[in-house]
């Protein structure tokens, strides 16, 4: 009880210290930390399917894209398409391709699974990267950022990076709320008990193929919502987007924070961009321009954590509190 309120209270001094931080920080901070939150969106979505449903996913990443590439063509040519109407078109759509995607790739499991999803990823991929649907390989612009109005009343305006930041914040805050609720119900038990054992849940009466399929649709889904903002913030989309790298980009982020927490999704997010920007600024040394290499530094980062952390950046906290009743059991022995 002791440490779930301490998480709790880390939990809102975060979100208070991100609410406070366009007060303090200049434009170059806000959209970079609005990026992330958009990462974080987008590997929590990620962390409903692996962390806690057992299903790892190499193929995620076409959901995302997806509904970057539905904003270029909701928007008007060189005019910003109806936030209220193309953010949830967005969504329904990348749901329905997880829909599509899930019905088939949920009858298989283990490396057969990761193989089917990375295989149908490449087929969307390929789609927009070898067609001229979209602008081919070199992708399409959003000319604009989509509009807020409601007759006549714009709320706030998603071209202010200030009023976007805050969009994003609220979202991620909804997303965690959302998912926290779900996975703490009837629901969230039952994938749970899924990933453990799938056989035994299963011979409990549960139809686990449902179960299944509606974590894919809702990860595909908010994988959706991620995708858009962060089409609508770069104001560009391109084939990479649904590539597998992105879907290993935000694998890496659950597992260095910790599958199967929500926390740990968010913070995994936070943490490897955080790392992969200060190892682009590194200096020269010796001649050696270092930042020049930092997705080799960045891969034995990685290495490294996975094995020295096993659950995670979240595994700290957990072995710093061992630490500490170490030298109390010691003082009461």
């Amino acid at each position: 009880m002791r440490g779930l309120r301490a998480g709790t209270v880390v939990l809102l001094a975060c979100l208070l210290a991100l609410a406070l931080l366009p007060l303090v920080a200049e434009k170059y901070y806000i959209q970079l930390f609005t990026k992330m939150m958009i990462m974080a969106i987008f590997a929590m979505s990620l962390d409903l399917l692996v962390g806690f449903t057992g299903l790892v996913s190499l193929g995620h990443a076409a959901f995302f894209g997806l509904a970057g590439y539905v904003l270029a063509f909701a928007a008007p040519q060189y005019q910003a398409a109806d936030l209220w109407l193309s953010l949830p078109l967005a969504m329904v759509c990348s749901g329905l391709l997880a829909l599509i995607i899930g019905a088939l790739v949920l009858r298989t499991s283990g490396i057969y699974f990761i193989m089917v999803t990375l295989a149908f990823a490449q087929m969307v991929f390929f789609l927009f990267h070898d067609t001229k649907i979209a602008g081919g390989a070199d992708g399409i612009y959003v000319y604009a950022k989509p509009v807020a109005a409601i007759a006549g009343w714009e709320p706030f305006t998603l071209e202010n990076h200030t009023h976007f930041y805050f969009v994003v914040l609220v979202l991620l805050a909804l997303v965690y709320a959302c998912l926290r609720l779900l996975l703490n119900s009837l629901f969230g038990r039952v994938i749970v008990g899924i990933r453990v054992n799938e056989p035994r849940m299963k011979s409990l009466g549960y139809r686990t193929f449902r179960y299944k399929l509606v974590c894919f649709v809702l990860a595909g889904a908010l994988a959706g919502m991620a995708g858009y903002f962060a089409a609508a913030q770069f104001g560009f989309v391109s084939p990479e987007t649904l590539g597998w790298h992105q879907s290993g980009s935000v694998l890496m982020m659950v597992i260095l924070g910790g599958m199967g927490t929500l926390t740990g999704a968010v913070l995994g997010a936070f943490a490897m961009m955080l790392v992969e920007l200060g190892l682009q600024g590194l200096p020269v040394i010796g001649g050696v321009e270092i930042a020049k290499h930092w997705q080799l530094l960045m891969g034995a980062f990685i290495v490294c954590a996975v094995l020295l952390l096993p659950q995670g950046l979240l595994g700290l906290g957990k072995l710093a509190s061992r630490l500490r009743s170490k030298p109390a059991e010691a003082r009461d022995g």
